[in-house]
């Protein structure tokens, strides 16, 4: 099982880590709700999690537009 994640928002690959080299615990997901859970993380076909996050361009841009908060794809 890998970790990969994308941007929330613009759906951009930020990167990926491997099972061999990072636990669950060590990544950190044992600390997220059961509501965080379902919200960021889903598994693939091959058991794979893919975990949505934000990206740092994205994140500029909710900073600098706060009205941007309420959708879900900022990057046109």
């Amino acid at each position: 099982m890998d970790f990969y994640y994308t941007c929330r928002h613009c759906h951009s690959n930020i990167g990926m880590v491997r099972a061999q080299t990072a636990t669950w615990q060590q990544l950190g997901f044992h600390q997220l709700s059961e509501a965080d859970h379902q919200d960021l993380i889903q598994y693939d076909a091959y058991g794979n999690l893919h975990v949505q996050v934000i990206c740092e361009e994205c994140e500029a841009a909710l900073q600098h537009n706060p009205s941007l908060h309420g959708i879900d794809y900022i990057i046109q």
